[in-house]
């Protein structure tokens, strides 16, 4: 659920504020890349801090685990709703940095497309070769030196005709 920048504001502190200030809207794009790199580090890390605050004081409300100093009172509701705020600032940083990285590749993309495209282009109207000089007769054939083995034709249905004479033969006698 999103909230407003003053609610956000009246739940974290005055360095915190700087850091989730320039994930909004309007300063989230004067933000250069390497910087914004650097602003989700410090945001995951006022994130994780605030989540470990908010399980510890679970666990203290259920009784598995000792309370802290005085630095920390009430209930876990605070942590978990400064963890939103957290959360929400990152979604923004990862977005845009998502956002730029497509706008880089669609680029990227766009440039090799064209160079596709142009390449393309110039193999659709290569020249004709120069007809300055023509090939030789090519390479000599060898000739096999296996024997040939062939059939004669007159013999092909010789051997079949020999078969049936001969059983017509035997056939006879018994």
């Amino acid at each position: 659920m999103s909230s407003s920048r003053r609610s956000e504001r009246s739940l974290i502190s005055h360095d915190e504020d700087e850091v989730v200030r320039l994930s909004h809207h309007p300063a989230i794009y004067e933000v250069e890349t390497e910087a914004l790199q650097g602003l989700r580090r410090r945001i995951r890390e006022f994130h994780e801090k605030e989540r470990t605050l908010s399980r510890h004081k679970r666990r203290v409300v259920r009784g598995k685990a000792e309370e802290r100093g005085r630095s920390f009172p009430g209930t876990a509701e605070r942590p978990a709703q400064r963890k939103q705020v957290f959360a929400a600032a990152m979604k923004r940083v990862n977005s845009e940095l998502r956002r730029r990285a497509d706008l880089e590749s669609r680029a990227s993309q766009a440039e090799i497309a064209h160079k596709a495209l142009a390449l393309r282009r110039s193999a659709n109207f290569t020249k004709p070769p120069v007809a300055d000089r023509t090939a030789d007769t090519g390479m000599d054939v060898i000739p096999s030196r296996r024997r040939r083995t062939t059939v004669p034709p007159a013999k092909i249905g010789s051997i079949s005709q020999q078969v049936k004479n001969a059983q017509a033969r035997r056939d006879r006698r018994a």
